[in-house]
Protein backbone atom coordinates (compact mmCIF):
# COMPACT_ATOMS: atom_id res chain seq x y z
CA UNK A 1 0.00 0.00 0.00
CA UNK A 2 1.54 3.67 -0.61
CA UNK A 3 1.85 6.02 1.57
CA UNK A 4 -1.12 8.99 2.00
CA UNK A 5 -0.69 12.30 1.65
CA UNK A 6 -1.47 14.37 4.75
CA UNK A 7 -5.11 16.08 4.24
CA UNK A 8 -6.06 13.03 1.41
CA UNK A 9 -9.82 12.44 2.19
CA UNK A 10 -11.51 8.98 1.79
CA UNK A 11 -14.88 7.86 1.81
CA UNK A 12 -15.64 8.18 5.51
CA UNK A 13 -14.81 12.46 5.39
CA UNK A 14 -17.26 12.10 2.29
CA UNK A 15 -19.71 10.78 4.78
CA UNK A 16 -18.97 12.92 7.57
CA UNK A 17 -18.90 15.70 5.42
CA UNK A 18 -22.48 14.93 4.46
CA UNK A 19 -23.90 14.64 7.92
CA UNK A 20 -22.43 17.43 8.87
CA UNK A 21 -24.53 19.43 6.74
CA UNK A 22 -27.37 17.68 7.78
CA UNK A 23 -26.94 17.17 11.18
CA UNK A 24 -24.53 19.65 12.56
CA UNK A 25 -24.89 18.95 15.86
CA UNK A 26 -23.78 15.36 15.87
CA UNK A 27 -20.79 13.97 16.74
CA UNK A 28 -19.84 11.34 14.04
CA UNK A 29 -16.02 11.20 15.78
CA UNK A 30 -16.93 7.30 16.08
CA UNK A 31 -17.96 7.05 12.38
CA UNK A 32 -14.80 8.32 11.63
CA UNK A 33 -12.92 5.54 13.92
CA UNK A 34 -14.95 2.75 13.54
CA UNK A 35 -16.53 3.51 10.22
CA UNK A 36 -13.23 2.69 9.06
CA UNK A 37 -12.46 -0.42 11.22
CA UNK A 38 -15.65 -2.00 9.37
CA UNK A 39 -14.45 -0.59 5.87
CA UNK A 40 -11.29 -1.92 5.99
CA UNK A 41 -12.51 -5.33 7.77
CA UNK A 42 -14.72 -6.09 5.28
CA UNK A 43 -12.35 -4.69 2.29
CA UNK A 44 -9.39 -7.63 3.42
CA UNK A 45 -12.07 -10.41 4.00
CA UNK A 46 -12.05 -11.46 0.36
CA UNK A 47 -8.07 -11.41 -0.35
CA UNK A 48 -8.05 -13.49 3.19
CA UNK A 49 -10.74 -15.74 2.07
CA UNK A 50 -9.03 -16.33 -1.04
CA UNK A 51 -6.03 -17.89 0.85
CA UNK A 52 -7.55 -19.99 2.61
CA UNK A 53 -9.07 -21.29 -0.44
CA UNK A 54 -6.38 -22.01 -2.24
CA UNK A 55 -5.45 -24.50 0.63
CA UNK A 56 -9.48 -25.87 -0.07
CA UNK A 57 -10.54 -24.39 3.63
CA UNK A 58 -12.14 -21.31 4.64
CA UNK A 59 -11.77 -19.02 7.50
CA UNK A 60 -14.39 -21.11 9.63
CA UNK A 61 -12.40 -24.09 9.22
CA UNK A 62 -8.76 -22.16 9.23
CA UNK A 63 -9.90 -20.89 13.04
CA UNK A 64 -10.67 -24.70 13.97
CA UNK A 65 -7.07 -26.16 12.73
CA UNK A 66 -5.14 -22.81 13.72
CA UNK A 67 -7.22 -22.95 17.34
CA UNK A 68 -5.78 -26.56 17.16
CA UNK A 69 -2.03 -25.93 15.83
CA UNK A 70 -1.75 -23.17 18.45
CA UNK A 71 -2.63 -25.32 21.68
CA UNK A 72 0.90 -27.11 20.95
CA UNK A 73 1.44 -30.77 20.47
CA UNK A 74 -0.23 -33.14 20.57
CA UNK A 75 -2.41 -30.54 18.73
CA UNK A 76 -5.80 -32.05 20.61
CA UNK A 77 -8.22 -30.18 22.46
CA UNK A 78 -12.09 -31.18 23.58
CA UNK A 79 -14.72 -30.04 21.31
CA UNK A 80 -15.91 -27.85 24.26
CA UNK A 81 -12.93 -26.07 24.43
CA UNK A 82 -13.11 -26.03 20.60
CA UNK A 83 -16.33 -23.95 20.69
CA UNK A 84 -15.20 -21.73 23.83
CA UNK A 85 -12.30 -20.36 22.04
CA UNK A 86 -14.06 -20.02 18.68
CA UNK A 87 -17.37 -18.36 20.25
CA UNK A 88 -19.52 -20.53 18.21
CA UNK A 89 -22.30 -23.18 18.94
CA UNK A 90 -21.58 -26.31 18.81
CA UNK A 91 -23.82 -26.96 15.85
CA UNK A 92 -21.24 -25.00 14.15
CA UNK A 93 -18.45 -26.60 15.34
CA UNK A 94 -20.04 -30.16 14.48
CA UNK A 95 -20.22 -29.19 10.44
CA UNK A 96 -16.81 -27.37 10.89
CA UNK A 97 -15.32 -30.67 11.81
CA UNK A 98 -17.16 -33.20 9.97
CA UNK A 99 -15.80 -31.00 6.74
CA UNK A 100 -11.93 -31.17 8.34
CA UNK A 101 -12.22 -34.76 9.06
CA UNK A 102 -13.84 -35.68 5.91
CA UNK A 103 -10.48 -33.76 4.01
CA UNK A 104 -7.86 -35.65 6.48
CA UNK A 105 -7.02 -32.35 8.32
CA UNK A 106 -8.14 -33.66 12.07
CA UNK A 107 -9.13 -36.69 13.46
CA UNK A 108 -11.79 -37.53 16.06
CA UNK A 109 -10.30 -39.87 18.82
CA UNK A 110 -12.12 -41.15 22.06
CA UNK A 111 -11.30 -39.33 25.30
CA UNK A 112 -9.39 -41.95 27.57
CA UNK A 113 -10.33 -39.42 30.55
CA UNK A 114 -14.29 -39.56 29.70
CA UNK A 115 -15.90 -42.61 27.63
CA UNK A 116 -18.79 -40.31 26.45
CA UNK A 117 -16.69 -37.97 24.73
CA UNK A 118 -14.14 -37.40 22.05
CA UNK A 119 -10.84 -35.60 21.17
CA UNK A 120 -10.28 -33.46 18.55
CA UNK A 121 -6.73 -33.72 16.84
CA UNK A 122 -5.39 -32.26 14.15
CA UNK A 123 -3.73 -34.90 11.52
CA UNK A 124 0.15 -33.99 10.29
CA UNK A 125 -1.75 -33.20 6.78
CA UNK A 126 -3.40 -30.40 9.28
CA UNK A 127 -0.67 -29.24 10.91
CA UNK A 128 1.25 -28.95 7.52
CA UNK A 129 -1.41 -26.78 5.91
CA UNK A 130 -2.47 -25.10 8.93
CA UNK A 131 1.15 -23.63 9.27
CA UNK A 132 1.35 -23.18 5.48
CA UNK A 133 -1.89 -20.67 5.25
CA UNK A 134 -0.84 -19.17 8.18
CA UNK A 135 1.95 -17.79 7.08
CA UNK A 136 0.44 -16.65 3.57
CA UNK A 137 -1.86 -15.17 5.30
CA UNK A 138 0.22 -13.54 7.52
CA UNK A 139 2.64 -12.09 4.80
CA UNK A 140 -0.47 -10.60 3.20
CA UNK A 141 -1.63 -8.65 6.23
CA UNK A 142 2.08 -7.57 6.79
CA UNK A 143 1.98 -6.20 2.85
CA UNK A 144 -1.44 -4.64 4.02
CA UNK A 145 0.36 -2.79 7.39
CA UNK A 146 3.31 -1.86 5.22
CA UNK A 147 1.02 1.65 4.60
CA UNK A 148 2.29 2.20 8.66
CA UNK A 149 5.24 2.50 10.24
CA UNK A 150 6.84 0.19 13.02
CA UNK A 151 5.85 2.87 15.82
CA UNK A 152 2.39 3.86 13.79
CA UNK A 153 1.80 -0.39 13.81
CA UNK A 154 2.76 -0.29 17.87
CA UNK A 155 0.73 2.71 18.50
CA UNK A 156 -2.41 1.42 16.36
CA UNK A 157 -2.46 -2.07 18.30
CA UNK A 158 -1.97 -0.39 21.67
CA UNK A 159 -4.93 1.77 21.26
CA UNK A 160 -6.78 -1.00 19.50
CA UNK A 161 -6.00 -3.47 22.68
CA UNK A 162 -7.16 -0.67 24.69
CA UNK A 163 -10.29 -0.58 22.99
CA UNK A 164 -11.16 -4.43 23.18
CA UNK A 165 -10.45 -4.31 26.87
CA UNK A 166 -12.52 -1.08 27.47
CA UNK A 167 -15.98 -1.31 29.60
CA UNK A 168 -17.77 -0.56 26.74
CA UNK A 169 -16.93 -3.93 24.84
CA UNK A 170 -19.35 -7.02 25.77
CA UNK A 171 -16.97 -9.14 24.60
CA UNK A 172 -14.04 -8.29 26.68
CA UNK A 173 -10.98 -10.40 26.26
CA UNK A 174 -12.68 -13.04 24.17
CA UNK A 175 -11.11 -12.48 20.73
CA UNK A 176 -10.65 -15.38 18.70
Amino acid sequence: MSRQPDGAQDGVDARRAQWAAELPDLDTAGMAILGRMRWITLSLRPPIEAIFRKYGIDSGEFDVIATLRRSGPPYCLRPTELYRWLMISSGGLTARLARLEKAGLITRLPDPDDARSMLVQLTPEGADLTERAFREDMAFESKVLAALTANEQATLESLLRKLALSDLNPEVGTPS
